[in-house]
């Protein structure tokens, strides 16, 4: 591993680099903020396919790509004379200071747990916003609905509203399948779209009570899905065949074939 001062080296060449390349590349020169933000959004997923795949060497890659992109933002902001780099870090080091008395303030070496910190999370970022911002404001309107719905769900915990007991869930889990039925028994299009979302919403907060990953568990299921998929109709094309060619029971038979075979 690398001593404090050769990170802080390979920082500063990093940021010598974003000079050169802002000052000397035309593509570099002529990226802003809103050109480059799908791509940083990009890279986000990148780095979150290598975390999943457990593949540390790519995760590393995918962090310099990502820190990459924040200190072009920050070169951006630079230039425009609005903020620099320095400004970004002081910002997230002062915050992190302040939520951590436990660590930095006159609690220091205060006993606490995991848990302690985390279901008072949410009340200590509102005293640093000193009460003017609502808890579920700094969710974007522009988050998957599930990743969306998990943050709501967390913030909602970090205040103290969450379920006393996670077994209890399950009550309410029931309750809206029993909602969502009704609803496509009475043919209600809009009742049924909003009754389907409750039970979306108390699925994934049921996951979270249980320590599941809902984003992870979904995906891991649909890529048991491609794949199983993938081999029936490798299976029907080898056999000179369309998926329009078989009966719903031979796909069954295929499918089993694709679990069996641990796909």
């Amino acid at each position: 591993m690398h001593s404090k001062q050769e990170k802080l080296e390979a920082f500063g060449r990093l940021l010598d680099i974003m000079d050169q390349l802002r000052e000397k590349c035309p593509w570099n020169a002529e990226q802003t903020f809103d050109s480059i933000r799908r791509l940083t959004e990009e890279e986000v997923y990148e780095l979150s396919d290598a975390i999943m795949a457990g593949d540390r060497q790519a995760t590393a890659k995918e962090i310099g790509d990502l820190l990459y992109h924040m200190v072009f933002y920050a070169r951006i902001g630079q230039e425009e004379g609005a903020f620099d780099i320095a400004d970004s870090i002081d910002k997230i080091c002062d915050k992190m200071v302040f939520r951590h008395p436990h660590v930095f303030g006159p609690e220091a070496g205060k006993a606490t747990t995991a848990k302690e910190i985390a279901d008072t999370w949410e009340l200590v970022k509102a005293k640093e916003k000193g009460g003017n911002k609502r808890v579920m404001s700094g969710i974007p309107q522009a988050m998957p609905a599930l990743l969306k719905a998990l943050a709501m769900q967390e913030k909602a915990r970090g205040c103290g509203f969450d379920w006393e007991k996670k077994e209890d869930v399950w009550d309410k889990v029931q309750e809206e399948v029993n909602e969502v039925n009704e609803a496509c028994a009475n043919a209600d299009a809009t009742q049924i779209e909003g009754e389907f979302g409750d039970l979306l919403f108390t699925v994934i907060n049921a996951a979270r009570l249980y320590g599941v990953d809902p984003e992870v568990a979904l995906n891991r299921t649909s890529e048991k899905f491609r794949r199983r998929f993938t081999y029936l109709e490798e299976q029907t094309l080898r056999k000179g065949l369309q998926f329009s060619d078989l009966t719903m029971a031979q796909m069954d038979a295929l499918w089993d074939e694709a679990k069996a075979k641990g796909l």
